[in-house]
């Protein structure tokens, strides 16, 4: 093993994270090359700096005129430049402050500096990549996203184990992620995703649920075993009833027990309406866990992001970085954030009011971009064709027996005949 990736084990030594890192992980460094010594050489390099592989100009990186003209109000280093490995600096502490604003939970506890991910996809395959080796079993409820599937199973090689989500009556199934937790344990590790507002149900858990669940995971703690608490933060904000947990359960797990670290996958995907800027965040926490500790982690993050990708989009960082810092930002967020919030109101009106389409069972939801039904004697692959080359809408399947819609990207004067549309389609397939 190499001595840097040695040196960091020796640093997580003691802590959580150690026993939870797969060999993949523990076998990871930052490496002292290019990417590090010209960090080193933008700190000290104060005459001339002669190593990145960039073109200058009289100081300044070389940028073509066309693309200027459509990035006006970057400069060039904030627009063509290269970003380090993990991300901008000033962005990184800006999104740790935003995190430390959303959950006011975690009461300041010391959390890691956030690194930068292209997107959460990647954020979620660098947490596979580090903890979840060939075999290893990662939890996740039977309402999950598919792409989970690819990173976890065809990619790595580990296995994902689902539980159900729901309980008969339409409430977080608490018991079944104890269950799950207690009966998937390999030599004492546990790793469980969990994803609110959940990618397709369009769930959130209630303040007592949150808090309940939780406490779960302490209880498991207890009993001696490794906890790997993964939060797929990708709908974060999106929250519309009064008595829906409005933070991210990385806030409770980062302070459920010395046994757990939590890991927060999150980014401005959804939360600030910039799907194409691949940008997002990977951040941890555990009370076991020092702020060097911290650095060790994240410098293992650091290398295999050089390893894989490099880096992440420096236009991306850059904007996102002079969005946050503008006063007014979330005030202009949280007008569109309404708009979803009155589709969601006119989505639960006509499910409440209909009278057709009776084999379609509306799961709960509660948040996010989505809402999905459980199918009854309808196939729902059948369902998606019968509406998309009849009537010309597009609606996802799940398996045999779940169509999901994403009310978010339909104006909330046309959901009306979106629905009827729907249930008029069920109808005719039911016979």
């Amino acid at each position: 093993m190499n001595p840097l990736a040695q040196e960091l084990n020796r640093i997580l030594d003691g802590s959580v994270c150690l026993d939870l890192l797969s060999d993949f992980g523990k076998r990871f460094y930052f490496p002292r090359g290019i990417a590090l010594q010209s960090v080193e050489a933008s700190e000290h390099a104060h005459r001339f700096n002669a190593t990145v592989g960039m073109a200058y100009s009289e100081g300044q990186p070389i940028e073509l005129e066309t693309i200027r003209e459509h990035l006006p109000l970057l400069g060039p280093a904030e627009a063509v430049a290269y970003a380090p490995s993990p991300g901008l600096p000033a962005l990184r502490k800006l999104w740790r402050e935003e995190i430390y604003r959303k959950n006011p939970s975690l009461n300041k506890r010391e959390i890691s500096l956030p690194v930068v991910v292209p997107g959460l996809t990647s954020g979620i395959t660098q947490i596979a990549d580090l903890f979840a080796g060939e075999g290893d079993t990662v939890l996740v409820p039977d309402m999950f996203w598919g792409n989970y599937r690819l990173i976890f199973e065809v990619r790595n090689g580990s296995v994902i184990k689902t539980f159900p989500f729901f309980t008969d009556e339409g409430t977080l199934n608490i018991q079944a992620f104890v269950n799950a937790m207690r009966s998937s344990a390999k030599d004492g590790k546990i790793i469980l995703l969990v994803n609110f507002p959940n990618n397709p149900s369009g769930y959130s858990p209630t303040n007592e649920e949150a808090h309940t669940l939780a406490s779960a995971v302490r209880e498991v703690a207890e009993e001696g075993y490794k906890i790997l608490v993964v939060t797929d933060d990708a709908y974060f904000g999106l929250f519309y009833e009064d008595d829906t947990f409005k933070e991210s359960f990385f806030a409770l797990a980062a302070n459920c027990h010395e046994n757990v670290l939590a890991a927060k996958v999150d980014g401005p995907t959804k939360e600030d309406f910039c799907w194409g800027f691949r940008v997002g965040f990977l951040t941890f926490a555990s009370p076991s866990m020092t702020m060097e500790q911290y650095e060790a982690l994240n410098k293992k993050v650091g290398g295999a992001l050089r390893g894989s990708i490099s880096n992440s989009s420096r236009p991306g960082q850059s904007i996102l970085l002079k969005t946050l810092e503008k006063l007014d930002h979330d005030e202009e967020k949280k007008k569109w954030v309404e708009v979803l919030k009155e589709r969601y109101l006119k989505v639960k009106e006509i499910l409440e009011t209909r009278n057709t389409g009776r084999e379609l069972t509306p799961m709960p939801f509660n948040s996010g971009y989505f809402m999905s039904f459980k199918c009854g004697s309808v196939d729902a692959e059948k369902l998606r064709l019968e509406l998309l080359h009849k009537e010309g809408i597009g609606t996802i399947s799940i398996g045999s027996d779940c169509l999901r819609v994403a009310f978010s990207s339909i104006d909330t004067k046309d959901l009306q005949a979106l629905f009827d549309t729907i249930f008029a389609a069920a109808d005719r397939l039911a016979g």
